[in-house]
């Protein structure tokens, strides 16, 4: 495991976390028993072999 060599001061850890950011997931429409839903579009599968079931 890398271990840092000296102290990061806690300007640069703050700057370097705050390049991190939360994307939205990528919604694809899914026909499920004649009715369009909007789903994240890595839990496609799961929906069609009915492994998660859509609220609405």
């Amino acid at each position: 495991m890398a271990v840092p060599k000296r102290k990061m001061s806690r300007s640069n850890t703050r700057h370097r976390r705050a390049q991190w950011k939360a994307a939205t997931p990528q919604l694809v429409p899914l026909t499920l028993d004649g009715v369009r839903h909007l789903v994240p579009q890595h839990l496609v599968k799961a929906y069609e072999r009915g492994l998660l079931h859509p609220e609405g």
